[in-house]
C-alpha cells in the first residue's frame, strides 16, 4: 500500500463539498505570475473618460451570475481594473465566511444562479472577460484561490476546472477522470479526481506523510481516515494476505469494494515519516491510530491501541517526542517479530528443539532487559527532569519570597508617606482655620473702625459747621452792634442834608438782609440745637 508517503505532493482542503477556502497558491505544481501594470501620467485623460462611462454601468457579482456571458463580456471591457479587484475581494471576503449567515445565503444564491444556467458551455466561456470566468469559477467550486492575484491559470484551464473536465485542485490540476477510470465514484461524481480526493466527501488537503489518509491497495484511490471510520470501511474481516484466515482490522474501499491490512500501512507510515513529526503531530497520529484500532479484536489490533494511548498519556506527561517514537518502532519491530515466529510455528507444525527453545528465551530474556533498561532509562530522565522542575519551583519561590518582602516595604514605605501627607493636610487645615478666624476678627475690626471713623468724620463736620455759624453769628451781631451806634450816632441833632434820609433807608435795608442771612442758616436742622442753646434774641 502506497502511503501517501511523496513529500511533494500537495493537498488542498476546502471546508465545504466542493470548495476549499483556506487554500493558498503555494504548492510546486502551482504558476506564479506577478501583474504589474506601469501607468504614465498621459493615462489619466483615458482613465478619466473610462470612469464615466462606467458610472451610469455599474456590474454587480449578480449581474455576472445571472446575465449572458457576452453582455458583461463588454460591460468588463470598459471597467477599470480597481473596481474588477473590488468585485474580487468582495467574492473573497464572502468565500471567507466571516459575514454570518446572509453571506452564506448570498453565496449559496449566487452558486445556485451559475450551477443552474445552460448557457455557460465550453464555447461560451472561452468568450468571456478573465476576471469573468475567474469569478464564475470560483463561485461554482467555491474556492477563493482561483481569485488570487499570484495564480496564473490558461482560460482553456479555468474553463475545464467549470465544465469538471479538470481537477479544481490548483495543485493536482489533472485531467479528469483520471488515467481514464471507470469506477463508479470517478464516473458518477462531478470533477471527482481520485488522486487528491477523498471517495467519500470528495474533499481535498495539504495533508502528506500522514495517517489521516487511507489508500486503497488495489485501486489507489484515497480516502480520509475519519470518514472511513464514520462510514464503518474500517472494520473487523478476515485476511487473504496471510492465507491463514486470520481475523484482523481491514479497510474496504467505496471504490472497488476490495479490503486492504491496516497494520502494516500503519508500520510504513510510522517508519517512513515519524523522523519529521513534532511533539504535537505525533500525538495527533497516534491518537488517529488509536482511532483506528479501538475496535480490534485480534491480538495485535489491541496491543497497538494500548500502546498508543499509552504513549499519548506519556507525552502528556512529560514523555520526549524522540523516546516515544523509539518505543512505537520498537513495538512494531516487536510486533513483526512476533508474527514471524507465528508462521514458523504454523508452518513447521512440530515441537521446538530445547537450543531453539533456550534460543527463543535468550531472545525473549534479552527483549525485556532492552525494555527494562529503556524504561529505566526513562525514568532516570524523568527524575531528572523532576528535579530540575523542583529547583526551578524553589528559585521561583525564592523570588516570590523577595518580591514580596519587597512588596511589604514598599507598602510601609507608602504608608508612612500616606500619614506624613496625611498630617501635612491636617496641619494646613489648622493653619487655614486659623488664618480664616484671624480674617474674619480683622474684618470685624475693621468694620468697627470704619463706624468710627464715619461717626468721627461727621462730629467734626458738625463741630465746623456750628463754629463757622458761631462765627458768621458773632460777626452779624458786631455789626448790628455797630449799626446800631451808627444809627443813634445819626438819630442826634445835625443839620439836615439832602440824601441823609436816603442813606438811612440803604444802611437800614441792608442791616435786614444781614440778619435775614444769619437767621436763615440758624434755622437750618443741623443748627437748631445750637441756635437754642446760644440764646439769641431777635432785637
Amino acid at each position: 500500500m502506497d502511503p501517501r508517503l511523496v513529500p511533494n505532493q500537495v493537498r488542498e482542503s476546502p471546508t465545504e463539498s466542493a470548495s476549499s477556502r483556506d487554500t493558498s497558491p503555494s504548492a510546486d505544481g502551482l504558476v506564479t505570475k506577478k501583474l504589474e501594470n506601469d501607468r504614465n501620467e498621459n493615462d489619466c485623460f483615458e482613465q478619466s473618460v473610462v470612469r464615466r462611462i462606467f458610472a451610469g454601468d455599474k456590474i454587480t457579482l449578480r449581474n455576472i451570475a445571472e446575465e449572458k456571458v457576452d453582455i458583461i463580456y463588454e460591460k468588463m471591457q470598459l471597467l477599470p481594473d480597481d473596481y474588477i479587484e473590488e468585485l474580487k475581494n468582495g467574492l473573497r471576503v464572502i468565500l471567507e465566511g466571516n459575514g454570518g449567515s446572509q453571506q452564506r445565503e448570498e453565496f449559496m444564491a449566487l452558486q445556485k444562479l451559475v450551477q443552474t444556467r445552460p448557457d455557460l458551455t465550453v464555447k461560451t466561456l472561452l468568450r468571456a472577460h478573465r476576471a469573468q470566468l475567474e469569478i464564475l469559477v470560483a463561485i461554482k467550486m467555491g474556492i477563493q484561490a482561483f481569485l488570487h492575484p499570484n495564480v496564473s491559470l490558461s482560460q482553456t484551464s479555468l474553463v475545464e476546472i467549470f465544465a469538471y473536465r479538470r481537477c479544481r485542485n490548483i495543485a493536482c490540476q489533472n485531467l479528469l477522470p483520471v488515467d481514464d477510470c471507470t469506477c463508479q465514484i470517478c464516473t458518477n461524481k462531478n470533477g471527482f479526481c481520485n488522486v487528491c480526493m477523498c471517495v467519500i466527501c470528495t474533499k481535498f488537503d495539504f495533508e502528506v506523510n500522514t495517517c489521516r489518509w487511507i489508500g486503497c491497495d488495489l485501486c489507489s484511490h484515497w480516502t480520509h481516515t475519519d470518514c472511513a471510520i464514520r462510514d464503518g470501511l474500517i472494520c473487523m474481516g478476515t485476511s487473504t494476505r496471510t492465507g491463514m484466515g486470520q481475523a484482523e482490522m481491514l479497510f474496504r474501499c467505496r471504490a472497488c469494494n476490495r479490503t486492504s491490512e491496516l497494520l502494516g500501512w500503519v508500520k510504513d507510515v510510522f517508519q517512513h515519516c515519524v523522523p519529521s513529526w513534532n511533539r504535537a503531530a505525533l500525538m495527533t497520529e497516534l491518537d488517529i491510530v488509536g482511532r483506528i484500532f479501538r475496535g480490534s479484536e485480534d491480538v495485535k489490533g489491541r496491543k497497538l491501541f494500548w500502546k498508543c494511548e499509552e504513549l499519548i498519556e506519556k507525552m502528556k506527561g512529560g514523555l520526549s517526542e524522540s523516546t516515544a517514537c523509539r518505543v512505537i518502532l520498537s513495538f512494531f519491530q516487536e510486533l513483526e517479530a512476533d508474527s514471524t515466529r507465528n508462521t514458523e510455528l504454523g508452518e513447521g507444525g512440530r515441537s521446538l528443539a530445547p537450543q531453539e527453545a533456550c534460543k527463543q528465551i535468550a531472545e525473549v530474556v534479552q527483549e525485556a532487559i532492552r525494555k527494562m533498561e529503556i524504561v529505566a532509562d526513562e525514568k532516570l530522565r524523568m527524575l531528572k527532569k523532576a528535579r530540575l522542575a523542583v529547583e526551578a519551583c524553589e528559585r521561583e519561590l525564592e523570588d516570590k519570597a523577595r518580591e514580596v518582602a519587597e512588596l511589604k516595604l514598599e507598602r510601609q514605605r507608602r504608608k508612612q508617606k500616606i500619614d506624613e501627607l496625611e498630617s501635612i493636610v491636617k496641619l494646613k487645615q489648622a493653619e487655614a482655620d486659623m488664618f480664616q478666624l484671624k480674617a474674619d476678627e480683622a474684618r470685624r475690626e475693621a468694620e468697627v473702625l470704619q463706624n468710627i471713623a464715619f461717626a468721627k468724620s461727621e462730629k467734626s463736620e458738625e463741630d465746623y459747621r456750628s463754629s463757622y455759624l458761631k462765627l458768621k453769628l458773632s460777626e452779624a451781631e458786631a455789626e448790628k452792634q455797630y449799626l446800631f451806634q451808627k444809627m443813634k450816632l445819626q438819630g442826634s441833632p445835625r443839620p439836615l442834608h439832602p440824601n441823609n434820609g436816603n442813606d438811612s433807608s440803604q444802611m437800614f435795608s441792608k442791616i435786614q438782609d444781614m440778619l435775614k442771612n444769619v437767621y436763615n442758616v440758624s434755622s437750618s436742622p443741623d443748627c437748631r440745637a445750637s441756635d437754642r442753646n446760644s440764646g439769641r434774641k431777635n432785637p
